[in-house]
This record gives C-alpha cells, sequence and structure tokens, in this order.
C-alpha cells in the first residue's frame, strides 16, 4: 500500500513531470493500493487558499475529481492517529507530516514523498528515487 504524501498527491494530478520515475513505477505497479490521509484535504486547501498552489478551480473539486480519476482512497484520521502523531520523535514539527507519518507506521504503508525529513524517522518507509 502506497500513502500520497500531500506533494505527490498534487504532482500526480496536475505535473506528472515532477515525480519521479521511482515513483510512477510504484504507483503504476499498484494502481489500487494508492491513499492519502485525510490531513491531504486540510494541506491541499490552505496551500491553495494561500495561493501557493493552483488548483485550477475549487480545491475540493480538485481533490475529489482526482481522487477519483486515480482511484485513490482515503484514509482518515482517528484520535488514535493523532495521538500517535504526538508520540513521534521531535525530528519536525510538520503537523501535516506527522499525521501521514503515523498512518504509514499504522498501516505499514510506504510513503511516496520527496521530503527528506520523514525518511528519518525510525521504521517509516519512504520512497522517491
Amino acid at each position: 500500500m502506497l500513502l500520497l504524501d500531500t506533494h505527490t498527491f498534487i504532482w500526480l494530478a496536475s505535473e506528472r513531470d515532477r515525480l519521479s520515475k521511482k515513483v510512477i513505477q510504484m504507483i503504476s505497479n499498484d494502481p489500487a493500493g494508492l491513499f492519502v490521509s485525510s490531513i491531504t484535504a486540510l494541506e491541499l486547501g490552505l496551500l491553495s487558499k494561500a495561493g501557493k498552489i493552483d488548483t485550477f478551480g475549487s480545491a475540493d473539486e480538485f481533490l475529489f475529481k482526482n481522487l477519483r480519476l486515480f482511484g485513490i482512497h482515503e484514509n482518515p484520521i482517528n484520535l488514535e492517529l493523532a495521538f500517535a502523531s504526538t508520540q513521534l520523535p521531535q525530528i519536525h514539527r510538520d503537523p501535516f507530516d506527522r499525521i501521514i507519518i503515523a498512518t504509514a507506521k499504522k498501516h505499514d504503508m510506504t510513503i511516496l514523498t520527496k521530503d527528506r525529513v520523514i525518511p528519518m524517522y525510525p521504521n517509516v518507509k519512504a520512497v522517491w528515487e
């Protein structure tokens, strides 16, 4: 199972040339095993509202259209995941990434991310190159 970091989801949907060959290959090999955390909706909406990304219309339409288009499943946040994210080492403080990391650890998922900090967490599988 593959968990897309928010930027990976955005690039898959709108700037595929920014994805690594390895990520494209992994997505192609497991199209039914693609997931995003619910936190991606929050991060995507905030990035869109701040003008940091172009969702080519409303952020929610961009999100739901591309979830359907690529067959990506939502992995919802619950109290257990929220608390688990607070128990991770203080490698960085990004709450979005902490939820994504906790989700991947709980469900034994590989995170597809260009982020260089996420792979520093113990027992986290993260791939880009």
